[in-house]
């Protein structure tokens, strides 16, 4: 087939709006699976995917599609996530396009990942279809959703596909507009092997599977390839496309998206975005590649029992290679042993990596309470990130603290304006402007710590707007502010576990939160045990787990009371020299009930 009927377009999306349910009934028309074949969520292949219902992965396939002008078309499609923590994913799909479907939900209209997606697409150049899906729900108004697209998204509406993917509605007339709008692939001609690595996965059988974008020229079996940016060369064992399985074939050639086995054994030799070329006739310069992924959270994740720490090693660096914007390092935590820092986009990210790493590798892991990177100046001049609070200089060397910030842009409806702006101000965040998206709908764009909006702050929004409330954030830099590290101590002795940056206003009320926490699930001793919060040498909160009494006078049947006493004197000896010396274990299920509750 020819490269001027290839099509390559990618579903963007806010969360729920039908994209997965889209990809079905392409593949259902398109007859690329059998009745046999058909179920819900065909495209998400991990059990955690359809669990949740949500994408974590961008998922290619190829489609072919006899058109009403009487010619059969190649049609690669790339379903993405729609999660603001995946929207890495979205962008490199994007980039492997020429062209993508922009679905708006008829009845909730346009929504904030929406707008972010849009953005993600207009940067790559994209020629972008709108699409208005659920037309058939009784509360859909399409005017309405074709009001907002042109007055928010500034996208023509007359050129807008009215469907409903879950009935098939308006199947073909997207098909159409596809072939009709979407630009072919252009192959500069010039005989030079290119394709671009946008994902990869790792097979324990086969070993890494990168899913490419042909760019120019054609790669086949046995073909010597050489991966740009380690030099290294391979030879092409396998390739072919996604009809959804892997379909071999023998050849792919410029305009295609398929997948490609070469003899790659380590995770480490496969870098997403990488140029692939031929190694007898190399191409002067690499694709343009992805940005760099930077991750904004951090936290520590440990084996349960300390045995597992090599198993743990292999399974992170699987994860990576199926995760660019997921990064490891090792470190110790004289608690928890021997781990790894982690570095993630977001909340949902870190949850879903834990999860897959207990359901796929069979790891149980602990993580600890999650943090971002702070820029510290000391009083000497110089400059240190610091993404775990063990690793902050003493408080009388530092001169600033700097923590990061994110523009977030909050869709609502109108009535819970001041709920919103409460929630806002509790946060520590400033509100910049609101914008009158139409009758119903207000987007308030404000400034926040990252750190304040990792753990509730998405659910606090969905509860307070009764789940109307969408948002999404942005990294824009640092900001200088009241900054402390908060110890935990347990009798007398910092725990580095539970040691956490917060901002000096809040130190209090999470430390006593912790304390009262740590009070539950440490075991008493037989002597009092002191939980204090300390910033410093300066104690802000306490709890006491209060003594275990051993009865040592139940030998003691009547007779003088003295003999009582004796024996209640020598406890009390006994106790004040246990408290001088003694130490408390904590045990393993308290540091994960206490990170559980973060």
């Amino acid at each position: 087939m020819s490269i001027a009927n290839t099509r390559n377009f990618s579903i963007i999306a806010h969360i729920d709006h039908g994209k997965t349910t889209l990809s079905d009934r392409l593949l259902e028309f398109t007859n690329t699976i059998s009745n046999r074949q058909k179920q819900d969520q065909l495209l998400d292949a991990m059990d955690l995917e359809r669990e949740r219902g949500i994408t974590i992965k961008a998922h290619p396939v190829t489609m072919s599609y006899p058109a009403k002008d009487g010619q059969i078309y190649k049609l690669n499609l790339l379903d993405t996530p729609g999660h603001v923590d995946f929207s890495y994913e979205v962008s490199r799909s994007l980039a492997a396009c020429e062209g993508a479907l922009l679905l708006v939900d008829a009845s909730q209209g346009v929504e904030a990942q929406t707008v972010a997606n849009l953005n993600l697409a207009m940067q790559q150049n994209l020629h972008v279809i709108p699409v208005i899906n659920k037309v058939d729900l009784p509360n859909a108004d399409v005017e309405k959703v074709k009001r907002q697209l042109e007055e928010i998204l500034q996208l023509p509406s007359d050129e807008a596909v009215p469907a409903s993917a879950k009935m098939g509605i308006g199947i073909e007339d997207i098909l159409e507009a596809i072939v009709a709008f979407v630009p072919p692939p252009v192959d500069p001609g010039d005989g030079y092997l290119r394709a671009s690595v946008f994902d990869s996965v790792f097979d324990p059988y086969r070993g890494v599977v990168s899913y490419v974008r042909i760019v120019s020229g054609t790669i086949t079996r046995g073909q010597k390839i050489r991966m740009m940016s380690t030099g290294n060369d391979y030879e092409v064992k396998d390739l072919g496309v996604f009809r959804p399985k892997m379909t071999p074939f023998d050849k792919l050639v410029a305009g295609d998206v398929g997948y490609l086995i070469a003899n790659v054994k380590t995770t480490a030799d496969v870098k997403i975005g990488d140029t692939v070329t031929e190694s007898r006739k190399p191409c002067a310069e690499p694709l343009p590649g992805f940005k760099e992924i930077h991750p904004l959270v951090f936290s520590g994740i440990y084996p349960v029992s300390t045995d597992d720490f090599e198993a743990l090693k292999a399974a992170v660096g699987k994860l990576q290679i199926n995760d660019s914007a997921f990064s490891f390092m090792a470190e110790s935590s004289a608690a928890l042993g021997f781990g790894f820092r982690c570095g993630f986009l977001g909340l949902l990210h870190m949850e879903i990596v834990q999860e897959r790493l207990r359901r796929e590798f069979q790891m149980d892991v602990i993580s600890t309470y999650p943090s971002v990177i702070y820029e510290v100046r000391k009083t000497d001049g110089t400059e240190l990130m610091v993404d775990n609070p063990s690793f902050l200089p003493p408080a009388q060397t530092i001169d600033v603290i700097r923590e990061p910030i994110v523009k977030v842009y909050i869709m609502i409806p109108n009535e819970y304006i001041g709920d919103i702006m409460q929630l806002v101000m509790d946060k520590r965040g400033t509100l910049e402007n609101t914008e009158t998206l139409d009758d119903r709908r207000v987007m308030i764009h404000c400034v926040l710590p990252l750190n304040e909006i990792l753990v509730d702050f998405n659910d606090r929004l969905k509860s307070l707007t009764r789940g109307y409330g969408s948002m999404d954030y942005e990294h824009a830099g640092y900001r200088e502010d009241d900054l402390v590290k908060m110890d935990m101590m347990i009798a007398g002795e910092p725990v580095d576990a539970f040691s956490c940056i917060v901002h000096r206003g809040k130190a209090e009320s999470r430390g006593r939160q912790l304390a009262a926490k740590l009070k539950e699930v440490i075991p008493q001793q037989l002597f009092v045990v002191a939980i204090q919060a300390a910033i410093g040498g300066k104690i802000i909160a306490r709890e006491s787990i209060s003594a275990l009494r051993k009865d040592v006078t139940a030998k003691c049947y009547g007779g003088d009371i003295t003999r009582k006493r004796k024996l209640l004197e020598k406890q009390k000896e006994g106790k004040k020299k246990m408290k001088a010396i003694g130490r408390v274990n904590i045990p393993q299920e308290a540091f994960i009930e206490v990170l559980k509750t973060n």
